[in-house]
């Protein structure tokens, strides 16, 4: 699907990767540092190192890929990375067309198929990377419990708190690979951004938030997970259908933000103020008022729409 370039302001972009590495530091079990670090390492090899700077910066990717205890989840996390990456720099080589976020939905959708695809023909593959990855944010919560602990003097958190915390990881890992997908996403975009800073290279290379679209033919992901948790039919399929619905609904609510920011113009300070406490306040409200208008525009395609009308 071949997308127009639109001439933006340059100077907003590191406001887009700022808040690309904020969604990636919040969404995904795994460091934000090496789903940056490693698909840059990944864009240098393939397009050669330009600078003293990007080398400096190659350099720092290395040392993050290389870093940490090397056990299962070590391994799991740059596996992840290198497959993520590998597509989307596919994506870049036969669609030039595309702009960045067409290309990193498809390369974290077509890795996340490609993962499903070699845990399906190894036995008890999907239960050891689920328990590498559980044992891990346990062990994560557990550690964040006893450092503040410590830093109130030895005086325990309320069990309510603590509770609460572990409550939390659980129903966060029961949609881990939907986060991690969009963590993925993000950390592309970092990285993305970063090569293209370095390499000296002045054209848009993330795109503002008005122009985020995706292949339209993904809805059927969506309604396909909907589908699966209508129909409840096995406990693993209920968690494909959840997964499926909460990477795809994140991403429509991202499309009907652009549409609203497409059709009103813009956002002013003002504007993202009360958008921000609209999301405290109203999350469930806001969001799916948000995913619906993303949806609506996979058939509806609103803005094309605007332009029309506007002219």
């Amino acid at each position: 699907m071949q997308e127009a370039q639109v001439p933006v302001r340059e100077g907003r972009e590191w406001l887009r990767a700022a808040a690309l590495f904020g969604i990636a530091a919040t969404t995904s079990v795994f460091q934000p540092a090496v789903l940056i670090g490693v698909p840059f390492l990944l864009f240098v090899g393939m397009r050669g190192v330009r600078g003293t700077p990007m080398f400096m910066a190659a350099a720092l990717a290395v040392l993050i890929a290389i870093s940490g205890v090397r056990d299962g989840f070590w391994y799991v996390e740059r596996a992840w990375a290198v497959i993520v990456a590998g597509w989307f720099l596919a994506f870049v080589v036969a669609r030039p067309e595309w702009r960045f976020f067409t290309r990193a939905v498809g390369a974290v959708l077509s890795a996340g198929a490609s993962v499903a695809v070699l845990i399906s023909v190894r036995a008890g593959a999907w239960s050891a990377l689920d328990w590498t990855i559980t044992d891990r944010v346990r062990g994560g919560i557990a550690t964040l419990v006893d450092s503040a602990a410590v830093l109130r003097g030895g005086e325990a958190l309320s069990p309510t708190f603590v509770t609460a915390m572990y409550e939390m990881a659980e129903s966060q890992l029961e949609i881990f690979p939907a986060l991690t997908g969009m963590a993925s996403i993000a950390g592309l975009g970092v990285a993305w951004w970063l090569y293209a800073r370095l390499s000296r290279q002045t054209s848009d290379v993330i795109g503002p938030l008005r122009d985020f679209r995706f292949n339209d033919h993904y809805v059927w992901i969506f309604i396909g997970g909907v589908m699966l948790l209508a129909t409840t039919l096995s406990d693993p399929l209920d968690r494909v259908g959840s997964n499926a619905v909460a990477f795809m609904g994140a991403l429509y609510a991202l499309r009907g933000a652009a549409v609203f920011v497409f059709v009103s113009g813009g956002f002013s300070w003002f504007g993202y103020v009360m958008t921000a406490l609209g999301l405290f306040l109203l999350t469930p409200v806001v969001l799916g008022a948000a995913m619906v208008i993303g949806i609506g525009d996979t058939w509806l395609d609103l803005r094309r729409r605007a332009r029309e009308v506007a002219a």
